[in-house]
């Protein structure tokens, strides 16, 4: 595992989006970044505090059922999922690609993924192209992180 934040930047969803094609078994990741997180190698419950056996990622191979929409909205979506984490975990939060070993699922019945290694950072900008790709859509949607009663 390298434990480098020294990583390429994927500038825009296009380009993402392309990475997604060419590759499976790839995953997001919303953290400070690799040089942290591969020192310990798992991530932990908030709720409780438990040591999980592997890093909390979210998948980004398209699934069969998305049939032949768009893999770009796919993409999309799942950036925007987690667009939240920034504001709510604090300063210095990011997202980065991984390739590795799925080890589990954590509480939220994310993948836990181990043996990691780490490929790019995503830059901001790609999050506003995201954001901008669901707003666009006819279905109201929010984060996973919503609001209300």
């Amino acid at each position: 595992m390298e434990a480098s934040d020294d990583l390429p930047v994927v500038g825009t969803l296009a380009e993402l989006t392309a990475l997604v094609e060419r590759d499976r078994g790839l995953y997001v990741r919303w953290s400070r970044g690799p040089a942290i997180d591969l020192g310990r190698a798992s991530s932990v419950d908030d709720l409780t505090g438990v040591s999980m056996p592997g890093l909390s990622a979210n998948p980004l191979d398209v699934e069969r059922w998305w049939q032949e929409r768009p893999v770009e909205l796919w993409v999309a979506r799942r950036l925007y999922d987690y667009e939240h984490l920034p504001r709510e975990k604090g300063p210095g939060i990011r997202c980065w690609v991984l390739k590795g070993r799925e080890n589990g699922r954590g509480p939220d019945n994310e993948p836990l993924v181990a043996d990691v290694r780490p490929l790019c950072w995503i830059d901001p900008a790609v999050i506003d192209e995201a954001r901008a790709e669901v707003a666009h859509q006819d279905g109201p949607w929010g984060p996973l992180r919503r609001t209300g009663g």
